[in-house]
């Protein structure tokens, strides 16, 4: 029997119903797998957020006993080095011996300073180098961290707030203490997370200072012979104004460079 135009009405109708069931639900697959990319994608970027985060904290190495992250001297303008940039001094200016200079802060302080060619060459280099050539005049020390185990003053930035250096980044670290303590008087170099991100930064501990060692450590390049009681009276006394934290920001009284030599 041929089929009435009353079945060929009704097939024509299923089929339509089929096939608008058929759109709809891909568009609803389509959809959910669309929504569940960008839930997938976002929670990575969240993940990834937080383990950033984690790695910033964690790589500068907070102070034992109270200290926090931001009390580690760190030099953000470097942070991301790699390997050394820029046209670093030459490890050889120092000669395999030790330095010994003057370095002027506000004309008020002067602090007696020994530069160690023998155990940390490359960085007593550049140092060198950067006070022969007038660099640190005229500079700021913009940190001053005066936290129970984090007693330090970081000068050196180009830029006067932490960033700026003069076109290079350097490595590896020398002379990092296995133990963590920067002793009254050290003069350490600053950095940021890769160990390859010295540059012209650096800094000086008014007081016992504990730092992770886990995190790699900083070099110290040379110790302040004289002058540690005109620095603390005259300036580190005078408190700081907080920035990363209470006890960590600007000095109170700014302090600039006035003048360094070395011989």
């Amino acid at each position: 029997m041929a089929p009435s135009k009353n079945q060929d009405r009704e097939a024509r109708d299923r089929l339509r119903r089929y096939t608008a069931r058929q759109q709809v639900h891909g568009t609803q697959v389509r959809r959910r797998r669309r929504d569940n990319i960008v839930a997938v994608a976002a929670g990575l970027v969240v993940v990834a957020l937080v383990v950033g985060a984690q790695l910033l904290y964690f790589s500068n190495g907070p102070g034992a006993a109270g200290g926090s992250a931001s009390d580690s001297p760190s030099a953000s303008s470097s942070a991301t080095a790699s390997a050394n940039t820029g046209d670093v001094p030459s490890s050889g200016i120092a000669a395999d011996r030790t330095w010994t200079g003057e370095l002027d802060l506000n004309a008020d302080v002067k602090l007696g300073i020994e530069l160690d060619g023998v155990k940390a060459p490359q960085a007593a280099s550049v140092i060198i180098d950067l006070i022969e050539k007038g660099f640190y005049d005229g500079t700021t020390c913009h940190r001053m961290s005066n936290a129970e185990s984090a007693k330090f003053i970081q000068c050196g930035s180009a830029n006067g707030d932490g960033r700026g250096d003069a076109g290079f980044t350097f490595g590896p670290l020398e002379n990092v203490p296995s133990d963590g303590l920067y002793p009254t008087g050290t003069v350490a170099m600053a950095r940021g997370q890769d160990p390859n991100s010295q540059s012209t930064q650096f800094f000086i501990t008014y007081g016992d200072t504990y730092l992770d060692a886990s995190t790699g450590g900083y070099t110290v390049v040379g110790t302040v012979t004289s002058g540690l009681d005109q620095l603390t009276a005259n300036i580190t006394d005078k408190g700081l104004t907080p920035g990363n934290s209470e006890t960590d920001g600007a000095p109170v009284v700014p302090t600039t460079i006035t003048g360094a030599r070395i011989q």
